[in-house]
């Protein structure tokens, strides 16, 4: 499979300190690929030398089969989508006007750019006749993010960047736009690479995972092969520590699947809450009923015991 990226001996130096020390890493076309990390281990500083954002001490990347510091900026960023945590919507344009910025840089047809805006937001939930006259300010966190996606994708590069950009969103706007970005990736073969500190959320985007600690990879594998064989004590911990910080956060739909529903309807009285609400909603219902009903649509998929959510919680915080 041909690589996308690329990097050789690739060193970055911040006065005089090593942030990334001597990195060798191949990104395969059309991949899913997350870098993820502890805050400071260089897995951003990475990205963003793809991008030349920040400029590399010493090596070679090569993205696209091409020495990218042998091109000037504008042609390297040309094909390079990006997607930061704090969108930089203009606030003086409308939606449609933030999505069709690049598209129009690149003279893409009006006429086309106007399909395709209609079509994307469509596509993540934003009715066109709601949203296309709307003000940045007058979008929620979610809503934002997912116009900067569009805006990212609408011109269909080659590669899309994106740097932590769900972190400072609710468990359930995270949760849509992870899969928004799964959606993305399978329609249009795009490589993506994705930053997170969260191990949770790089399990579930990532063809292959990269987990970096002081500016070093530790393991490059797929998140089957890292939740079987993990490379090293750091790797193992981290991938414990993870699960078990966001123990609460967990959607109620994924305890189902791990416990098994209860399939008959209990006698008792029960709250119906939906597959996607997190376990920290949930195991507040359940201090007042015994059991919760769990919706996705129309459908109640099962019905989930306060016993089964507790066992749940414990079997997982003693890990």
């Amino acid at each position: 499979m041909t690589n996308a990226i690329e990097f050789i001996h690739v060193k970055k130096e911040y006065q005089e300190q090593d942030v990334i020390e001597d990195l060798n890493l191949s990104i395969r076309k059309g991949e899913l690929f997350v870098l993820v990390g502890e805050s400071g281990s260089g897995k951003t500083t990475t990205l963003k030398m793809i991008n030349r954002l920040e400029k590399l001490t010493d090596g070679e990347i090569f993205v696209n089969g091409k020495d990218s510091q042998a091109v000037s900026d504008r042609k390297l960023r040309k094909d390079i989508g990006y997607v930061l945590q704090q969108i930089a919507l203009f606030p003086t344009m409308t939606v449609a006007q933030n999505i069709s910025v690049i598209p129009e840089m690149k003279k893409m047809p009006k006429s086309e750019i106007k399909k395709l805006t209609y079509e994307l937001l469509s596509k993540v939930g934003l009715k066109p006749e709601d949203y296309w006259k709307r003000m940045p300010n007058e979008l929620s966190g979610g809503e934002q993010q997912r116009i900067g996606i569009l805006r990212a994708v609408i011109a269909q590069p080659s590669i899309i960047l994106m740097d932590e950009p769900f972190s400072a969103l609710d468990p359930l706007s995270r949760k849509q736009l992870q899969d928004l970005v799964l959606n993305i990736h399978e329609k249009f073969d795009t490589t993506i690479v994705f930053v997170t500190h969260d191990m949770n959320e790089a399990l579930k985007l990532g063809d292959r995972i990269a987990i970096m600690s002081k500016g070093k990879v530790l393991q490059v594998a797929t998140p089957e092969q890292i939740a079987q064989n993990p490379a090293n004590d750091f790797v193992r911990d981290f991938f414990k520590a993870s699960l078990v910080k966001n123990i609460y956060d967990v959607y109620i739909g994924r305890v189902g699947m791990v416990q098994g529903y209860i399939t008959e309807k209990p006698n008792q009285k029960s709250m119906l809450v939906d597959s996607q609400e997190t376990m920290r909603a949930v195991f507040k219902i359940l201090s007042k009923y015994e059991y919760v009903a769990v919706q996705e649509g129309k459908e109640i998929l099962g019905y989930l015991s306060r016993q089964q959510v507790i066992s749940y919680l414990s079997e997982h915080e003693k890990d």
